[in-house]
């Protein structure tokens, strides 16, 4: 058996890690345990794009959320440079939402949706969009233009938060997989991994996909499921394009090296971890008809992840009802790094028994599962 220490994070992606960056800014002692290397899962896959928030007007609690997150985002990346000296590159690059259809009611939809919210939106029409990127097909016939959408390298955002960890205190258990938790009533006491046993007085699962299988004996039905995205990486310099483009799910993220990303599916396989044919082919199709330039680009990469998907479209937050020291902070699917300074703060400040930034209700688990539940 370790040592203990104040809190235990069970998970290193992106929510894990500023999770307890988090605490350790505030004097508390962290081990982070995570079943591979830190932040190689679903926040490394992704493509770093951070959607725009306004707090002030969100109406909803994934608003809220990202509102909260949006905000952070300057000062989280500025404090990280500072204290490790890695530029995760977080940028205002702007957003494009495209679509083929002359008449769209889900933009025109879309646009009422940001200027309720409060965020920077403007419609644009075939010629604008011309405008706005020479070299996008012309094809397209309408959309609107985010301004302030913006982006980060989701690698080097890990690499800077691990370090700040370091920094601060926090150990780290790597390639340790989660096998249960030791329980005394409401309390849970230890962590049990393949390896050893580590005390708490606190833990925190944030382990993305993998977060309903190891909290199933809870008393709580995490339905968090595994959700496959492949992405492609292309190379082209200079690249053809500026902004994101979006059309749905699908997007094209420029990188200011030449690079550009491509993504993503959505395939409910499990815990399959792999790229396909029609995967990749796909996602190469929807890239050349939005930017007729990039079939001359070059394909230097492919791989996927593994989202958290939760079928309520926002995260479990919060205190796990029933036991008086258990936490988690789970189910992010699209939007784990997007929502990360957000979640990390909101975990820190219930942890310490802080007022939270955002009530938490609407982010607390609440469907009990029949074997825990029944005398």
């Amino acid at each position: 058996m370790k040592r203990g220490t104040d809190v235990i994070v069970v998970g290193g992606g992106a929510i894990g890690l500023t999770t307890a960056w988090e605490l350790a800014q505030h004097g508390v002692s962290v081990r982070v345990i995570d079943r591979g290397r830190c932040g190689r899962e679903a926040s490394w896959a992704g493509a770093g794009m951070i959607i725009p928030g306004n707090l002030s007007r969100a109406a909803t609690p994934e608003s809220r959320l990202r509102g909260l997150s949006f905000a952070a985002w300057p000062d989280v990346s500025q404090r990280l440079a500072e204290q490790t000296g890695i530029n995760n590159e977080f940028r205002s690059c702007g957003g494009l939402e495209v679509r083929f259809e002359p008449d769209s009611n889900e933009i025109n939809a879309e646009v009422r949706q940001w200027r309720e919210e409060g965020v920077a939106v403007e419609p644009l029409n075939q010629r604008d969009l011309v405008l706005a990127e020479s070299s996008i097909s012309t094809r397209l016939a309408c959309g609107y233009q985010l301004t302030t959408m913006s982006q980060v390298r989701n690698p080097r955002h890990l690499r800077a938060l691990q370090l700040a960890c370091e920094k601060l205190g926090v150990e780290f258990a790597e390639e340790e997989p989660v096998v249960g938790f030791h329980s005394s009533g409401s309390r849970t006491a230890s962590v049990q991994t393949e390896k050893t046993t580590y005390t708490a007085d606190q833990i925190c699962v944030c382990a993305g996909a993998w977060t309903r299988q190891l909290l199933e004996g809870t008393g709580f039905d995490f339905d968090v499921q595994p959700v496959r995205g492949q992405i492609v990486m292309l190379k082209s310099n200079p690249l053809p394009f500026r902004h994101i483009i979006q059309i749905g799910q699908r997007y094209i993220v420029p990188r200011s090296d030449g690079r550009a990303l491509i993504g993503s599916t959505e395939e409910r396989v499990g815990f399959e971890k792999r790229t396909t044919a029609a995967g990749i082919g796909g996602l190469l199709q929807f890239a050349t008809s939005v930017i007729p330039d990039l079939a001359d680009a070059a394909v230097e990469r492919t791989w996927s992840g593994l989202r958290p998907g939760s079928p309520r479209g926002i995260p479990f937050l919060g205190k796990v009802a029933g036991h008086d020291n258990l936490f988690v902070a789970a189910g992010h699917f699209r939007c784990g790094l997007q929502n990360s300074p957000g979640t990390g703060k909101l975990i820190r400040e219930a942890m310490l028994g802080q007022t939270t930034s955002l009530d938490l209700t609407d982010f607390a688990m609440q469907t009990q599962t029949a074997e825990v539940a029944a005398p």
